[in-house]
């Protein structure tokens, strides 16, 4: 690891976490937000469901570690959500096996430590339209619907109020925004730069407006290396620097 240390918030999902530092897209939104901040790491893994997550959650979150990650954003679902193939191979996952999944990975997360934070992004609608048209003749049985989309959804975010954790209903997110279905994604299921846009929005006000000791609000915590240097900038009156660490960011009235 590199120095100084900063706290860790860490993606842990299927593509739409995978997928999330390409260009536009919300990992990449909360990077930038948080730059000198915290220390934003993606583990998004293409394809996978909660039953696959579930396998290695204790790989990829090791109790024993070093450093425990201060919030952890998990994302899995649209897979589990798609109808399930007559061969019975393919990501769906039952309903209850779905909710009982995810209730583990909390579980496994919020034993980390007592200051390690969870946010759950439940299941986002598709554009089923478009789904049909790009659908390969190999695939003509994977059915994905909106229909089913909310039933998962619905039951992330009742499971998130049953354990008392914090969640983005990205089903209903989604479709805050006009023409949702074109504007949202690239292909029908992954989030374009104005879906990421839309997700990054209800992740940082989900923390800002969380009770959280300490704060993991962008605007609440150190910037690494801030105090003043020789080496700032010089003002427009000559007599002062202006330190770079303070200048007004372009998303500081976007994302406050």
């Amino acid at each position: 690891m590199v120095g100084p240390s900063r706290p860790q918030i860490v993606l842990f999902g299927s593509s739409i976490v995978q997928m999330s530092f390409g260009h536009g897209g919300w990992g990449a939104i909360l990077s930038e937000v948080y730059a000198r901040k915290a220390d934003i790491i993606l583990r998004g893994y293409y394809g996978w469901n909660s039953t696959r997550a579930l396998e290695v959650v204790d790989q990829v979150f090791p109790k024993d570690a070093e450093v425990q990650p201060s919030l952890v954003v998990v994302y899995f679902g649209g897979n589990d959500s798609m109808a399930p193939h007559p061969s019975g191979l393919g990501p769906h996952v039952p309903l209850s096996e779905y909710v009982d999944n995810m209730k583990k990975i909390a579980l496994h997360l919020q034993s980390l430590s007592d200051t390690t934070r969870i946010i759950f992004l439940s299941c986002p609608p598709v554009d089923e339209a478009k789904l049909r048209q790009n659908q390969s003749p190999y695939l003509s049985e994977v059915i994905r619907t909106n229909e089913l989309c909310k039933t998962y959804s619905d039951a992330c975010v009742e499971l998130c109020q049953e354990l008392g954790l914090q969640v983005v209903d990205l089903f209903s997110t989604l479709q805050k925004a006009d023409d949702w279905e074109t504007v949202c994604f690239t292909d029908g299921i992954h989030l374009s730069a104005q879906g990421s846009k839309l997700v990054a929005a209800e992740i940082l006000r989900v923390i800002k407006e969380a009770e959280w000791t300490p704060s993991l609000h962008w605007k609440s915590m150190p910037t690494e290396f801030s105090e003043d240097s020789p080496y700032d900038l010089v003002s427009a009156d000559g007599k002062s620097t202006v330190n770079s660490s303070e200048w007004t960011y372009f998303w500081e009235e976007q994302w406050d």
